[in-house]
């Protein structure tokens, strides 16, 4: 199964994730928002689908698409865990810096001259 971020990250599949944020829409009208071939943006929805941030209901012949409120709920979940996780590391990695134990090469070198 595709990575639920990488898949969300990519611009085309990102837009699409924003246009169905007003609401149900078919693969006509979500396709004319794009430079590229309705076929196209199936295939980007079908990979959405997959990985469980939209779902499609038939409605006659056409398939309208919507977000899936429990994807979407995961994605959230995924990008502040990844958030937190980057920002931990940020706030590690600038105590170290800022530790009195830590000592740039110059600092050392000037030290040593003295």
């Amino acid at each position: 199964m595709p990575d639920l971020l990488e898949t969300a990250a990519e611009p085309s599949r990102r837009r699409l994730l924003q246009l169905l944020g007003s609401g149900e829409q078919g693969v006509s009208a979500l396709a004319e928002n794009f430079p590229v071939s309705r076929s196209a943006i199936s295939q980007h929805l079908l990979l959405l689908a997959e990985v469980g941030l939209v779902q499609a209901r038939k409605n006659g012949r056409q398939r309208l698409y919507s977000l899936n409120p429990h994807g979407m709920a995961q994605l959230r979940d995924s990008l502040e865990m990844f958030w937190t996780t980057e920002l931990d590391q940020l706030v590690a990695d600038a105590a170290a810096l800022a530790s009195p134990t830590h000592a740039s090469p110059e600092s050392q070198e000037n030290s040593h001259d003295h």
